[in-house]
């Protein structure tokens, strides 16, 4: 069996590259193990989390000491177009923090996915124009970014919902 490619690195454009690279990354956490994963959107709108193969590796990479941190301005959309995801989130509630900065203009919180070795950035969201990398100051100004978008967020978008 061959060993897996590399996470790619540098400009991408276009929505299937997007998408690809998210599908991408999303394994190679399940398969390295990755500690911490900030996913970062105004809406997850066209992300493939509900794809079946998208909620394989959230499954897989799912696992004691581990984190997943959600940013969007608003989560609207994302039952409705990502229900795999969102009966992931409901299973793993406890290692996934929502959080949401409805204060936000639209397209100011980052289109991203941030970990410790490797993260991707869509630089112009309607085109689907970004960047990839593992360069440590790429890992770290992203960081700060969403860090500083965090502060501002409340929690949202909870796992379930309590009726009387």
């Amino acid at each position: 069996m061959s060993e897996p490619a590399p996470l790619p690195q540098g400009r991408f454009e276009g929505r299937e590259a997007f998408a690809q690279r998210v599908r991408d990354a999303l394994a190679c956490a399940a398969r390295e193990g990755w500690r911490e994963i900030i996913l970062s959107d105004p809406g997850f709108a066209d992300w493939p989390l509900g794809e079946r193969a998208v909620a394989e590796s959230l499954q897989a990479w799912s696992a004691s000491g581990r984190r997943c941190v959600l940013l969007a301005r608003r989560y609207d959309e994302v039952p409705r177009r990502h229900a795999r995801f969102v009966t992931w989130r409901q299973t793993w509630a406890h290692i996934i923090e929502a959080r949401a900065c409805a204060s936000a203009d639209e397209g100011e919180i980052p289109s991203a996915i941030w970990s410790p070795g490797w993260v991707m950035q869509r630089l112009d969201p309607q085109r689907c124009i970004g960047v990839s990398g593992c360069e440590p100051a790429r890992r770290l100004a992203l960081r700060e970014t969403l860090d500083e978008w965090l502060q501002k967020s409340a929690p949202a978008f909870p796992a379930t919902t309590l009726g009387l």
